[in-house]
């Protein structure tokens, strides 16, 4: 890949007004231009890592900008491996203007959006996948997305991958000598050491491609769809589940037409809840769309609750979801049937109400519908609710550890390891039908292709593209 021989600089911070603000300048000619609208030491004399304090002048004008901190880091030892400037400046948004603006006057070019973590992986600096888990720990908003894109960022992944494409290219290459020597029909790969490694690096790579529900999990959060029939408490379990009035809770049915979402962390993962239009039999054109986008939302969310209110007549509620449930059985696997209201009944043990059928429902936890256990909750005092969340989260992330565990969580790597998989499984294949070396050198190729597609080692213009311009500009 070429490198541009251009010296850009951005605001690094988030835009907007603060206490103060950073812009960052790097490039190959970063000092020199630097120096046009600086007043304070020589910055051609300063050591690498060190902060200096001084003003910033218009050079076009010579008219005061501000007094700032500059912090030099001298090429290879800075972010994107080039001549860096961080300057720390008041945090007027017509001052970072001013600045910005006074850089570019001496020669600067405006940066695009990851121009900065671009360099960084041109000049290596980082590899692909760690520049990608950059901007997955600018966005994480829950513990386990931060603890994932940190133990990324410091190259776990990429290490994990480098071992396996060693343990490949060692392969790769004695297949390939096989190659050279076709006509002495000699073996140099082992058959029998190859489908060995060939099984045990097919297993790391299921390994890894199995965690990335996990994976999901930790960085995009929980999704979970609030259901039933009107008046159960749905918008009051949000409103708790939210710690916020997301919803209006009324005794008219039909107030929630639409769908309301929330967001909250619990356990250090992001859930994201999704309050939904009750489901009943309706004329009203409205509250049918709302319907409609709810019974969406029981089929694309992670999971489903689905309240039934025990001081109602109970059979109504349980047709509609054995209704449901006839209609996309795929949603029995992620569902959890939560009698609600239990601060109404008469103790927490007691049955929901002498009217309701014990064979359907009973608050109990061993009893529900079919094989499908209830849940007593109370959004008005938390009854159930934690205890439901924890076991949400453990079975959502498998009991994996993204400090401790290797985890994918982006869907480009998912895919380029299922890829690699399906190579590896062709390459045992055609061990087993005893195929010649150069068709298991291809299938060895093309493994080593999608493994390095990962980190960078193998890649093109657009693929930076796609990934880059996904990034803020300033990083």
């Amino acid at each position: 890949m070429e490198m541009s021989d251009t010296t850009i600089a951005a605001v690094a911070t988030p835009p907007g007004t603060g206490g103060i603000a950073v812009i960052r300048l790097s490039g190959t000619d970063a000092v020199r231009i630097f120096c046009k609208v600086w007043k304070g030491s020589d910055p051609t004399r300063w050591k690498s890592h060190t902060v200096h304090l001084g003003n910033i002048f218009d050079p076009a004008t010579g008219s005061h900008v501000d007094e700032v901190v500059a912090t030099l880091f001298r090429a290879p030892a800075s972010y994107t491996g080039e001549d860096t400037i961080e300057i720390s400046c008041h945090g007027s948004a017509l001052i970072q203007n001013q600045i910005t603006a006074a850089l570019i006057k001496a020669g600067a070019t405006a940066a695009g959006p990851g121009e900065f973590t671009r360099r960084a992986f041109l000049n290596g600096r980082i590899d692909l996948a760690q520049a990608e888990a950059i901007a997955d720990l600018i966005a994480a908003e829950s513990k386990g997305a931060h603890d994932l894109a940190l133990s990324q960022t410091k190259g776990e992944f990429s290490k994990a991958l480098a071992t396996l494409r060693d343990r490949l290219l060692n392969l790769a290459s004695l297949l390939e000598l096989e190659l050279d020597f076709s006509e002495e029909d000699v073996e140099f790969a082992d058959r029998t050491a190859l489908a060995s490694t060939a099984a045990d690096i097919l297993a790391a790579v299921d390994r890894l491609t199995a965690s990335y529900e996990a994976g999901q999990a930790f960085r995009q959060g929980i999704a979970i769809a609030i259901a039933g029939t009107p008046n159960t408490g749905k918008s009051t379990l949000l409103n708790y589940l939210a710690h916020d009035d997301k919803a209006i809770v009324s005794d008219i049915p039909g107030t929630t037409r639409d769908t309301i979402e929330a967001e909250a962390e619990y356990h250090g993962l992001k859930f994201r809840f999704i309050d939904t239009a009750g489901l009943r039999e309706t004329t009203d054109k409205i509250e049918n769309l709302g319907i409609n986008r709810a019974i969406e939302r029981l089929r694309s969310a992670n999971y489903v609750f689905w309240l039934i209110d025990p001081t109602q007549p109970i059979e109504p509620q349980t047709a509609l979801l054995r209704h449901h449930l006839d209609a996309s059985p795929e949603i029995t696997s992620r569902l959890y049937i939560l009698a609600s209201k239990a601060d109404a009944l008469p103790s927490p043990t007691a049955p929901c109400s002498e009217s309701i059928p014990t064979t359907d429902i009973d608050c109990g936890e061993t009893s529900g519908i079919g094989d499908l256990p209830a849940r007593q909750i109370s959004s008005r005092t938390g009854l159930g609710i934690d205890g439901l969340l924890s076991e949400i989260a453990r079975r959502s992330t498998a009991s994996l550890d993204p400090a401790r565990d290797t985890l994918i969580a982006n869907a480009r790597h998912f895919q380029a390891l299922t890829h690699a998989a399906d190579s590896l499984r062709h390459l045992t294949d055609a061990m087993t039908a005893g195929l010649p070396a150069d068709l298991l050198a291809q299938h060895l190729r093309e493994t080593l292709h999608h493994l390095g597609a990962i980190t960078g080692a193998i890649t093109t213009p657009d693929i930076l593209t796609s990934i880059f311009t996904r990034f803020c500009i300033g990083k």
